[in-house]
C-alpha cells in the first residue's frame, strides 16, 4: 500500500461515515498549528506545511477542489510566511505585529470579489463541486487571511474567524465530520489569536521601548 493510499484510507467510521487517516493528522497537525500560531511561535510554519498537503488529500478525495487547490498556494505561502516572520522586520528583523492599512483592506477587497466570482464560474464550469461559490469564498478569504498571516497583520484574525464560520457547517454537510470539528476547535483558537495579538500589540505601543 502507498503512503497516499495508507493516509485516504478509513481509520475508522462516525456513524456510516469513514474517516480517513489524513482527517485524523489533519485534525491534530492542524491544531497545533493554530496554537503556533496564536503564541507567535516560529514552528507554526513547517507543521502548517504538513497541515495543508493533508488537507489537500482530504479534499480532492471530498471533492471540494478548489480548496484542495488552495493548499498548493498555502505550501508557497506558507514559506513565504516563515521568511517574513523571520526576516520581514525593519532592518531584516523578526516581524511584529502591525494594523492592516485602508489600502492593504481596499486591495484585498477587491481582489476578493473578483478572485470569488472567477472561481465559482470556474468550478460551476469545470468540475461536478456541489458547493462551486461557497468553496470559492472560503478559498479567497483564507487566501487573504493567510497573507494577513504571513505579515502579521492583526485583522488576519477576523478573516480566519469568518472562514471558519462558514468552513464549519460546509464540512459537515460534505460528511467531513472530524474536519468540521476540527474547524471548530480553529474558530476558538482564532478567537484567542485575536485576544493575543491585539494585546501584544497594543503593549508594544504604550511600552516606553516602543515609544
Amino acid at each position: 500500500m502507498s503512503v497516499h493510499e495508507l493516509l485516504v484510507h478509513p481509520a475508522f467510521s462516525l456513524g456510516s461515515t469513514p474517516t480517513s487517516w489524513a482527517e485524523v493528522l489533519g485534525f491534530v497537525t492542524g491544531g497545533i498549528n493554530v496554537w503556533l500560531v496564536v503564541r507567535q511561535h516560529i514552528a507554526n510554519w513547517p507543521v502548517g506545511i504538513a497541515n495543508v498537503i493533508l488537507l489537500g488529500l482530504i479534499f480532492v478525495d471530498g471533492g471540494l477542489y478548489a480548496d484542495a487547490g488552495l493548499q498548493v498556494v498555502y505550501v508557497v505561502l506558507q514559506v513565504w510566511g516563515w521568511w517574513q516572520w523571520l526576516y520581514g522586520g525593519r532592518g531584516r528583523t523578526q516581524l511584529a505585529t502591525h494594523r492592516t492599512s485602508r489600502t492593504e483592506w481596499i486591495a484585498q477587497a477587491v481582489a476578493g470579489v473578483v478572485a470569488t466570482a472567477l472561481l465559482t464560474w470556474l468550478l460551476s464550469a469545470w468540475t461536478d463541486s456541489t458547493v462551486p461559490f461557497w468553496d470559492a469564498l472560503t478559498t479567497t478569504i483564507s487566501l487573504a487571511a493567510t497573507y494577513g498571516q504571513s505579515r502579521k497583520l492583526l485583522e488576519s484574525w477576523w478573516l480566519w474567524i469568518a472562514a471558519d464560520l462558514i468552513y464549519i457547517p460546509l464540512y459537515a454537510y460534505k460528511h467531513l465530520y472530524l474536519t468540521s470539528v476540527l474547524y471548530v476547535l480553529f474558530l476558538g483558537l482564532c478567537v484567542a489569536g485575536l485576544i493575543a495579538w491585539r494585546r501584544e500589540w497594543a503593549g508594544r505601543r504604550t511600552s516606553p521601548v516602543a515609544a
